[in-house]
């Protein structure tokens, strides 16, 4: 008996490795060969194509699809109809399924609603991509992205906050009270 739960109309293919607690709501196909960790939740209308990686905790939105070549690391928050491309110069006419770019989104990543990442790049543990944006280039940990294509405007804690840096190049988070310190365009925990 499978230690997750899979809605009716779900459509898991042969060759998955799906973590327990995970949740997968209606209309979701999970297609072969992906790995899915423990206590994820795929919401309606998702797409996990070919040897996709996801793993623990990671919550994935309504209307999204993961295609072959992006891995997700624990934590990860992929909002509301974003969306991932696997290809650089996709035609439709042009077979390019050897030229999939791998797309890594690290630990605790946030991708908001309507958000797309272009194929190849990296997305920094703990990023904040807002809502919209489009990353088109490797985002550092930590960073706050917006706009397209995607710019640079802040930093966020790990509980999501903009952290706002003292003279001392230290910054508190408003809610777990954690501290950050920056330097050279690079944040760390403190």
């Amino acid at each position: 008996m499978a230690e997750y739960f899979a809605h009716p109309t779900a459509v898991i293919d042969e060759g998955c490795k799906i973590g327990k607690g995970t949740r997968i709501w209606h209309f979701t196909h999970i297609m072969p060969n992906c790995i899915i960790g423990e206590n994820c939740n795929l919401g309606q209308n998702v797409v996990v194509s070919p040897d996709v990686v996801l793993g623990n905790n990671v919550k994935v939105q309504n209307n999204v699809s993961i295609y072959t070549g992006v891995i997700c690391e624990d934590d990860v928050f992929l909002g509301p109809s974003m969306v991932f491309t696997n290809v650089i110069n996709p035609r439709s006419a042009v077979n390019r399924r050897d030229q999939y770019l791998r797309t890594l989104v690290k630990k605790g990543a946030t991708i908001g609603a309507n958000a797309t990442i272009v194929c190849g790049n990296t997305i920094g543990k703990f990023a904040f991509i807002g809502a919209g944006a489009v990353v088109t280039k490797d985002v550092p940990d930590y960073a706050l992205v917006v706009g397209n294509p995607a710019r640079h405007i802040g930093w966020m804690s790990e509980y999501g906050h903009r952290l706002v840096f003292d003279e001392n190049c230290i910054a508190v988070c408003p809610e777990s009270k954690e501290k950050y310190k920056l330097e050279n365009n690079i944040v760390v925990k403190l």
